[in-house]
């Protein structure tokens, strides 16, 4: 869920229950640096950190980045390079141990279950990622956004102990520009479980395709529908937005379980799912389970900046809150749904009179440059910089930050001349799943309560 929202706390308090507990990848650079700046509060990342083996990389990351009792309130936060195809040796270290510090505090003081969600389309940063998630035990890996064929066989290496390649997706190159990771870079190479790896699909097609042509062994599938929170797969066919700009989703895009139980793996059926019942419906159509976003989003362990999950849920009680799938927010062309909060970048005032700069650049775009170099660029950053990168400058119109403005939501947002970040929230369209929690003027609930909810 976003950045920083399915944190530890909540993929924790999920997996204590008996259930995968999943951890956000997206941005844990940042995230972590950040948290570290404010002052680790509580001690719990430095405690995590004391568990990664190799306390040499750990002592370079504590003195470049953290500030006992915390940065000054007015101070802007220092920020990591961005992840490029070939990144420095500092940048592949902290990319590990912000991924092993967040698993590590989530499988901390149980023996549960819990995963690691990542993006295809943000690939620099996906070989340092799952290394330091397997490091900490990391038990499943789940990846959508793309067409993750490679990850399977990476897991295969990394458990193995093995140097790997990851094949990188970039705008007109002719030729394949690929990363390599090696760990025993970083110290004594020791042997690793490999994770289950399930892929994030709509599609059984993608499904089948996954399942026959993937460098490794696919163990299963979460099958998302259109109405889930954050990125969604494009409607088949050809793009058609309805009056109010949403893409517009048909029958080609209903979910068929059967067609699933025919592929002969494991899924769980995902978008939608949040309420009590769901789950035995899920069941019955063949399913595994079910995966949970929205209803866990606004709980007391997640990772939601508390002002702004306040100011959701008293909308969501007063029934004034709307959510749309927008096709252009997200600068990585995929749908994204976004919930029209006051004073959120969602706020059409509030996005033009933010000035448009990438500066983290996690959802940057590789291409090949005229000279054959390989360059990053992001139609959420200044429009004359990206047409003078090679990019269509109508690819610019309504693009959201969203690195910054997620990130500001998990409340470690930038300060830029003394204002900060504005925040972004996205959740799925089935918001009774938080509003049956809202009962009797609650403004608050656990995470145990959902699932519990979820059981019945």
């Amino acid at each position: 869920m976003g950045v920083g929202v399915s944190g530890w706390r909540l993929a924790r308090a999920v997996a204590s229950e008996g259930q995968l507990g999943v951890v956000s990848g997206t941005a844990m650079d940042i995230v972590m640096t950040r948290q570290l700046q404010l002052g680790d509060t509580g001690g719990h990342l430095r405690r995590a950190m004391e568990a990664f083996p190799y306390p040499e990389i750990t002592a370079r990351i504590l003195e470049r980045y953290f500030i006992p009792g915390g940065k000054a309130p007015d101070a802007p936060f220092r920020t990591p390079p961005m992840v490029s195809h070939e990144p420095s040796r500092a940048t592949l270290e902290l990319v590990m141990v912000s991924i092993f510090t967040a698993v590590h505090l989530a499988k901390e003081g149980h023996a549960g279950v819990v995963g690691l969600n990542l993006l295809e389309k943000i690939q620099t940063p996906t070989l340092p990622a799952l290394y330091g998630a397997m490091l900490a035990g990391v038990n499943v890996v789940l990846m959508g956004a793309g067409i993750p064929r490679q990850i399977p066989g990476i897991l295969d290496g990394l458990a193995a102990g093995c140097a790997v390649e990851m094949k990188l997706d970039v705008s007109g190159a002719k030729e394949g520009v690929r990363m390599r990771m090696d760990p025993a870079e970083f110290g004594e190479v020791r042997p690793l479980n490999r994770p289950a790896f399930l892929a994030i699909v709509s599609s059984p097609v993608l499904a089948e395709n996954l399942r026959r042509k993937s460098s490794g062994r696919v163990d299963g599938f979460v099958v998302e529908a259109s109405v889930a929170g954050g990125h969604n797969a494009p409607p088949r066919g050809p793009m058609v937005l309805s009056g109010l700009g949403e893409p517009v989703y048909g029958e080609r895009d209903a979910i068929d379980p059967a067609k699933f139980v025919e592929i002969g793996l494991p899924f769980w059926l995902a978008g939608g799912y949040g309420r009590a019942g769901r789950l035995q419906e899920a069941l019955a159509a063949g399913a595994k389970g079910i995966q949970v976003g929205t209803a866990f989003a606004f709980c007391e362990e997640s990772g939601f900046e508390p002002g702004i999950k306040s100011r959701v849920i008293s909308a969501l009680r007063g029934g004034g809150l709307e959510v749309r799938t927008d096709a252009l927010a997200s600068p990585t062309g995929f749908p994204f749904k976004v919930a029209k909060i006051p004073g959120s970048i969602a706020d059409p005032v509030i996005y033009q009179n933010r000035a448009r700069v990438c500066d983290l650049g996690v959802l940057r775009e590789a291409y090949q440059k005229p000279d054959g170099s390989v360059g990053f660029r992001c139609s959420a950053e200044p429009e004359a910089v990206y047409q003078a990168k090679g990019g269509d400058p109508a690819s610019t119109s309504g693009r959201f930050c969203l690195c910054n403005s997620l990130c500001a939501s998990a409340g470690v947002g930038q300060l830029r001349n003394g204002a900060p970040e504005p925040q972004l929230v996205t959740i799925g369209d089935d918001l009774d799943a938080v509003r049956d929690f809202l009962h009797d003027a609650r403004d608050t609930y656990t995470a145990a309560e959902v699932i519990r909810r979820l059981r019945v």
